[in-house]
């Protein structure tokens, strides 16, 4: 049967940490045909992508600690037979801006695949063959002289598996999985019409 196990867990050391640090935003490329983003290598075993093709630029989004967070929620039904994984992606940014706010609303419209770099130098995809939907934020400027300026975000995605990994473990090694890609900050912005 496909669907049983193949390895064991042992307690692991108490080495990690919560939070994300860095969200990438990429698009297909409408011309490439093999499993839309061109996700040429994932090995099943482990959920690891290795090489993506097709992708030019990857739209980098600089994160607050303790701000931002990512829940995968395990959909099953043994009715139907069916079991799909809901990824749930929420941020919230500092800062309004004219440019943020043109580039949020692109995403809104759009149905974005979505990269979460965490403290834990992981780099996860989410929507890697479905993409992710904006499916709620705000735009806000609090009333008192400390509440938050800025935007928050939630993203959503149905997809097969949980979390997929990237054989990556900085932005060097992203770019290796990302091969002829560059990366986008907001230095390097221009609005989009």
């Amino acid at each position: 049967m496909s669907c049983e196990l193949f390895i064991g867990r042992v307690e692991p050391c108490k080495d990690q940490i919560g939070g994300l640090k860095n969200v990438y935003f990429y698009y297909e490329n409408p011309s490439y045909l093999f499993d839309k983003i061109g996700v040429t290598e994932i090995f099943p075993k482990t959920n690891t992508i290795t090489s993506v093709t097709g992708v030019t630029q990857l739209f980098k989004f600089e994160l607050k600690a303790n701000e931002n967070n990512l829940v995968s929620t395990i959909n099953s039904d043994r009715n139907n037979g069916t079991t799909f994984f809901s990824q749930v992606l929420s941020l919230k940014l500092k800062r309004l801006d004219a440019m943020t706010t043109k580039h949020l609303k692109l995403l809104s419209f759009g149905k974005p695949y979505v990269i979460v770099e965490t403290n834990n130098n992981q780099f996860i995809s989410l929507g890697t063959y479905r993409g992710m939907e904006v499916t709620g934020g705000t735009v806000v400027s609090g009333g008192a002289l400390g509440d938050h300026s800025g935007y928050t975000l939630t993203l959503t995605g149905e997809e097969t598996a949980p979390l997929y990994f990237l054989n990556a473990a900085d932005q060097s090694e992203l770019l290796t999985v990302f091969s002829g890609t560059t990366v986008i900050t907001d230095d390097s912005l221009e609005i989009l019409e």
